[in-house]
């Protein structure tokens, strides 16, 4: 990590820091967002989540291709979360679930330009054999850090009250902008990339073309699996903060996630260790382990203390999971190639999972049970077969992980 440079450290603390809170507020919060100002149903969720990886996935693709024909990552981070920021505080005047849905779409463009895009694309440039799985493991933790942030900076809010939403919007947003400012301050771009001499058009469809998935084999087994792990998140990830809030009767779910959060990020930051010494097939047996050990406490139990431990048990697999999967894509991304891979990657993390992932989650929930609000509205109510469904795809993914990896040459 000393070769990288503590610029570099700092930004990507920040920008991966920031880029994951921006996330969770959209991930997490805006479903929840639209369940209490505007009484959403679960295909309403699922609809939003739907398009707003179809639209992180085709900008991703353009995007990241972009950033390799100019040769720049710097440009397309500051600018773009700056930006982002600023579509983050027009939510403080939506009122109506098809303009979040329509807003949730803009406002993925410009995130993931900055981040699924060009940020990655930057951290992939940085790293390498020695250190990748180190920075992965930071980069992975991001994700719960950021829930934990995000989840303590709400406790103070009443979530159904819109002026409260206002101000988080107003929060976030502005954060959001000044770390893009920041930014033209502290990223440097590696002095080694290069820009793409292929035409745009070639640059953009280059991780699509035949020759290119079978001269990058290993690469594209790997995200296959990637795809797979993301599915069995998003079944239930949609849904987790209704589930705990509203089924469990947790008032104070953050207070039991806090803990959960917290020991499963340094998990993580250790656990980057694991891929570098051990390799991906050995790294990632026991991330697929502990998911399946959580779903399994979510699913059977409801008692707060074991609620704690599977959601433990799931987050670490989760957290850890990313880690591996990031670590052995960056490793197995050709020299100078990175933006042109980042929608490919994107892909198999957001569009795919979040495709299949909440369609199975809304099926499983469509004959959820209805409860009637004090202003007579009707809400659903998230039950603990969404931990069963998302168990069932994790199963597939491991028996899946047996066959394919048999199959990859040289592995590590």
């Amino acid at each position: 990590m000393k070769k990288l440079g503590k610029k570099f450290i700092v930004a990507m603390l920040l920008f991966g820091l920031m880029g994951q809170v921006a996330w969770v507020v959209e991930n997490m919060y805006f479903n929840v967002f639209i369940y209490k100002m505007f009484n959403a149903s679960a295909g309403d969720i699922a609809t939003m989540v739907m398009a707003s990886a179809v639209v992180a996935a085709l900008t991703t693709i353009i995007m990241g291709a972009l950033s390799d024909k100019l040769g720049k990552r710097k440009a397309f981070m500051s600018y773009g979360y700056l930006i982002w920021g600023i579509s983050i505080i027009t939510f403080a005047y939506i009122r109506s679930i098809t303009l979040t849905i329509v807003m949730d779409c803009v406002m993925t463009f410009f995130g993931s330009s900055a981040n699924d895009a060009a940020y990655n694309a930057w951290l992939t440039d940085k790293g390498d054999k020695d250190n990748r799985g180190i920075i992965e493991g930071f980069n992975s933790m991001m994700p719960l850090i950021s829930i934990l942030i995000v989840f303590g900076g709400f406790m103070s809010f009443n979530l159904d009250e819109m002026s409260s939403w206002k101000m988080i919007y107003y929060i976030i947003g502005i954060i959001t902008t000044l770390i893009g400012i920041l930014g033209f301050f502290i990223i440097e771009d590696n002095k080694d990339l290069k820009k793409a001499d292929a035409p745009i058009l070639d640059t953009i469809a280059y991780s699509f073309k035949t020759k290119t998935i079978k001269s990058n084999y290993n690469l594209y087994l790997v995200l296959l699996a990637f795809a797979i792990f993301g599915i069995s998140i998003q079944v239930f990830m949609p849904y987790l903060i209704i589930y705990y809030e509203k089924t469990l009767q947790i008032a104070n779910y953050v207070l039991i996630m806090a803990p959960a959060i917290i020991l499963a990020a340094v998990v993580t930051v250790f656990y980057g260790k694991v891929f570098d010494k051990k390799g991906f097939r050995y790294a990632l047996r026991w991330p697929l382990l502990m998911l399946i050990v959580g779903y399994l406490f979510l699913y059977f139990f409801n008692n707060i203390i074991l609620v704690f431990i599977g959601s433990l048990f799931m987050m670490s697999g989760y957290l850890c999971g990313m880690s591996v999967f990031g670590a052995q894509i960056r490793t197995l991304i050709p020299e100078n190639k990175a933006g042109q891979f980042q929608g490919v990657r994107i892909i198999c993390q957001v569009l795919i999972p979040g495709i299949i992932g909440p369609f199975i989650g809304k099926s499983i929930l469509k004959n959820a049970q209805i409860i009637i609000n004090s202003d007579g509205t009707e809400s659903f109510l998230p039950n603990a077969n969404i931990f069963l469904a998302a168990l069932v795809v994790i199963v597939v993914l491991a028996i899946f992980s047996l066959i394919i990896f048999k199959g990859i040459k040289n592995e590590d």
